[in-house]
């Protein structure tokens, strides 16, 4: 088929973490400078891990996991951009002698300070009964450009007299509101010389002109034309904000929805899903999370991405449940059926079975407990979730 006939997806099965960065990492390095990444869903609070074979490492978060393989980026407009952390991110990587070429959506929305701010903010006075947010602003974006006078897209980053007048109705009227509306009027009050820093504005209009000249703002179809697409899922399935268990869940489709929206207007012909998924059950944030441990599931687990944080605390584990798996990635192809005239092929990889070791490999399936080899183990979970073609990997 023509290079944009078809594409390889990549979708995490579970609530994050299970290892989609090094399979797009490990799919980029197949097609090289030819390729690029599509990311489709999330924003900058990704973290996807890539080590190289030479050891270099590093934590994709707004910039694609293909990187290092020589593959650009096109941040579509079901992404989130967020110009303060790219630009952090940017440096990172310059640091290491990496260009990354990445193209932006026009339409893609924008993340400012107040956003950050308002979920910050929410987050702490919810004390116990925080939602597991990042606090980076992500689902705060989207709330606010549901508002066409406050909304603000990367087509609006260029003209800075403009991008001053929507920021100063955003803090001042905006912000206080949103925060009052959710009943926190009297936290918008301590934290007013915070929301009305005019070093704040000035610094977030310069940022946005910096990013700008760090991407190419493009249309989708020119920025893909005559590449291999590798569409990068962010989250996973179990934090969908449809799907998964409101209110612990991401503002966001992550899985092939917004895949399949980009696939029609693109033409695409054909598709290959990878859903991937560790050998054991993470979460980092708020939210049920069915078995779960007091600890991680094997001695050998190691993870130096997911470190505590002040908003969504430390890593949390559990025993893989099959059947939870097996719900999550029947749902989502059941989107592709809408779709009749793209073909979709599914697959399965299943992450960080080195971590095993030489314990057995323990998972639920129908609410009873197992415990056995991890050959087993891995046809276990494939006959679970009806995907014969499987790919094993090693750490997250």
């Amino acid at each position: 088929m023509p290079q944009n006939s078809s594409a390889q997806v990549v979708i995490g099965a579970q609530f994050g973490d299970e290892g989609k960065g090094r399979m797009t990492a490990a799919y980029a390095a197949a097609v090289g400078c030819d390729g690029i990444v599509v990311r489709f869903n999330g924003g900058a609070q990704a973290g996807h891990t890539v080590v190289t074979p030479e050891g270099r490492r590093h934590v994709f978060s707004h910039i694609g996991s293909g990187t290092f393989a020589g593959a650009a980026t096109f941040l579509s407009r079901f992404f989130v951009s967020h110009p303060l952390l790219f630009l952090k991110e940017w440096e990172v990587l310059a640091a290491q002698g990496v260009r990354p070429v990445v193209y932006v959506d026009p339409d893609s929305p924008v993340t400012t300070p107040y956003d950050m701010m308002i979920n910050q903010i929410i987050e702490q006075e919810r004390g116990a009964a925080r939602h597991g947010s990042c606090g980076l602003g992500f689902g705060e974006t989207l709330e606010r450009n549901l508002i066409s006078d406050y909304a603000l897209t990367v087509g609006d980053l260029a003209d800075a007299a403009a991008l001053t007048l929507r920021l100063e109705a955003i803090r001042r009227c905006y912000a206080p509101a949103r925060l009052a509306r959710l009943g926190f009027e009297a936290a918008a009050a301590q934290n007013r010389t915070l929301l009305q820093s005019d070093a704040i504005l000035k610094h977030f209009v310069a940022d946005g002109r910096r990013f700008l000249d760090s991407v190419t703002v493009m249309d989708a179809k020119a920025a893909i034309s005559g590449r291999s697409l590798l569409f990068e899922g962010a989250q996973g399935l179990l934090l969908d904000q449809e799907r998964g268990c409101f209110p612990y869940v991401t503002r966001s489709h992550t899985g092939l929805r917004n895949v399949l929206t980009l696939a029609g207007e693109w033409g695409l012909e054909w598709i290959e899903v990878t859903y991937v998924t560790r050998a054991y059950l993470t979460r980092h944030g708020a939210g049920p999370l069915l078995h779960e441990l007091p600890d991680k599931p094997y001695p050998g687990v190691s993870d130096p991405t997911n470190l505590p944080n002040a908003y969504q605390g430390s890593l949390r584990f559990a025993w893989l449940d099959l059947d939870l798996l097996q719900r999550a990635i029947a749902a989502d192809l059941a989107d592709a059926a809408l779709s009749p005239a793209l073909t979709v092929h599914p697959r399965l990889a299943i992450t960080c079975l080195d971590q095993i070791g030489d314990e057995k490999m323990r998972y639920y399936r129908s609410g009873r407990y197992h415990q056995t080899t991890i050959a087993s183990g891995v046809a276990a979970v494939a006959t679970a979730v009806g995907l014969h073609e499987v790919q094993l990997g090693f750490g997250a």
